[in-house]
């Protein structure tokens, strides 16, 4: 009979550190989903400033290439070519 509640008592002990392991690791998994969600979050906002620098870059670039600058006028035409073209396909897309 002493056997049986000591292997009663082992399976006890087993299933406490098993519910505390548990308890453990979900806790921890909710902390690294919240952290996974923050860092999303922080990629997705500088990925937004990149593309925003960049235009402003590319703006300037124009800018300067138009103020004559010593980029070559051919890049200055194809550049406003290519925002010509950029523009024709937001307004087809918007007319349909």
């Amino acid at each position: 009979m002493s056997k049986i509640i000591e292997v009663a008592n082992l399976l006890e002990d087993k299933l406490e550190k098993l519910l505390e392991t548990y308890t453990f690791l979900k806790e921890e998994n909710e902390l690294l989903h919240s952290r996974l969600v923050l860092l999303e979050n922080q990629l997705a906002e500088n990925k937004e400033q990149l593309e925003a620098k960049e235009a402003s870059y590319q703006l300037l670039k124009i800018a300067k290439t138009i103020e004559g600058s010593n980029e070559s006028t051919r890049e200055t035409k194809l550049k406003i070519n290519a925002l010509i073209r950029e523009i024709d396909k937001c307004i087809v897309q918007i007319s349909e």
